[in-house]
């Protein structure tokens, strides 16, 4: 039975919406002991809501709160939450025998600060940062892009 990536991601879809997150990304990866499944997870819009009135709330009280990266943008995910995933999900998969083949790796983090932008939500939320940009196509002789997300439309981004 080949690795059912749609039914392995319902999966994880379940679980990281009973505890507040969302998948950011599923990857499989590898063949034979080396086989890996790498789930990037982050919180969902209402927690990032939350972490961003925590944020709110500590700089009105004084707090020094760092500026490196928006508080919109962090993922908000802590490292009892990539437990508490990896555990209930690797649980549900193993019962289930979601990943055929026997042994495999699974991680679970954060995207962290070099994350893929997948989603149109993920452009929207992400505007107005720096940006690296690969595309499948040659675009005017180029397939690597540096530079500030300013906007998305249906078929271009800016």
């Amino acid at each position: 039975m080949p690795f059912d990536e749609a039914h392995v991601r319902a999966i994880a879809d379940r679980v990281a919406g009973s505890s507040g997150l969302e998948i950011v990304e599923l990857e499989f990866h590898g063949s034979g002991k080396g086989r890996m499944l790498r789930v990037f997870i982050e919180k969902n819009a209402e927690g990032r809501r939350a972490l961003q009135q925590q944020l709110q709330a500590a700089a009105s009280a004084g707090e020094k709160i760092p500026s490196a990266v928006a508080g919109e943008q962090l993922s908000g995910v802590t490292h009892e939450d990539c437990a508490n995933f990896s555990r209930e999900f690797g649980t549900i998969l193993d019962v289930e025998d979601a990943v055929p083949g026997g042994e495999y790796l699974l991680e679970v983090s954060s995207p962290g600060l070099d994350r893929k932008l997948v989603k149109r939500t993920d452009f929207e939320r992400f505007s107005g940062s720096r940006v690296k940009i690969m595309t499948r196509e040659p675009v005017a002789g180029n397939r690597h892009f540096d530079g500030r997300l300013k906007m998305l439309d249906a078929e271009r981004i800016a």
